[in-house]
């Protein structure tokens, strides 16, 4: 009888390793940041060595008490205020390698910033508001973009009314419809709600994590209120200019 030789089983290759979005595919990646503001006796350092990654499509919270350095952290990152030292990446780009100029065009292709105090410009109307970023971009289909984006949230019929014929809440809604106009990567909030009433609040909250989960977008909200922080995905925690820790939130 002839041996017959059997071939031992190949091993099952191993499976990949699934790396979470932050890891994989960073939308901002800020290392070694330092940020101090004023001169000489009166030079405050207000960022201190911040790293932080956040993963393209994430919504983060910012939280921390009042001089922590939430929002010059959130202008950093934005691109409208320079940090002393580190690196800072922004949807692929350094921040620190680009001038005013190509800062400001950084900004228009890809930042969506709301303000908690609107910043809305009182000559033009809701519709030329929300048309402007998307006229500095080219784009010529501004005029029924931007009021697209105002049926979105709500003001369909609020298309030529002034700043100053809107109440808070439609302001803040022309504000927003304006930051996501351009489609932007990254959507910063800074205290969206700090002007407004808690029902007024709720639903440009409600707007502004519709737009983050519709359009994809990287959000950061910076907020002194720890409820609506854990409807981000993470929770950064600043104290002193420094990031003190992290946490998962509900979403």
């Amino acid at each position: 009888m002839n041996d017959i030789s059997i071939a031992p089983s190949p091993k099952p290759s191993p499976k990949p390793t699934l790396r979470t979005p932050t890891t994989l595919d960073p939308a901002i990646s800020l290392s070694g940041v330092n940020l101090s503001l004023g001169y000489a006796a009166a030079r405050v350092h207000i960022l201190k060595d911040i790293e932080l990654n956040i993963g393209r499509g994430e919504a983060i919270g910012l939280v921390g008490p009042s001089g922590s350095g939430k929002t010059t952290l959130l202008m950093v990152l934005a691109g409208l205020e320079r940090a002393d030292t580190g690196s800072i990446t922004v949807a692929g780009s350094d921040l620190r390698r680009l001038d005013e100029d190509a800062l400001a065009r950084f900004r228009g292709r890809n930042v969506g910033i709301v303000f908690q105090s609107f910043h809305l410009i009182p000559t033009m109307t809701a519709l030329e508001n929300v048309a402007v970023p998307l006229e500095l971009a080219g784009a010529a289909d501004a005029a029924a973009r931007a009021q697209a984006e105002l049926a979105k949230v709500g003001l369909a019929e609020r298309l030529h009314h002034y700043p100053a014929q809107l109440s808070g809440g439609e302001q803040q809604r022309v504000a927003l419809a304006r930051a996501l106009a351009p489609n932007p990567a990254i959507l910063v909030a800074d205290e969206p709600t700090g002007n407004l009433d808690e029902t007024t609040g709720r639903s440009v909250i409600k707007l502004l994590f519709a737009g983050h989960v519709e359009r994809g977008t990287t959000l950061i909200l910076v907020t002194h209120d720890t409820a609506l922080a854990k409807r981000c995905g993470r929770i950064v925690r600043l104290r002193s200019g420094r990031i003190e820790g992290e946490e998962r939130g509900t979403a």
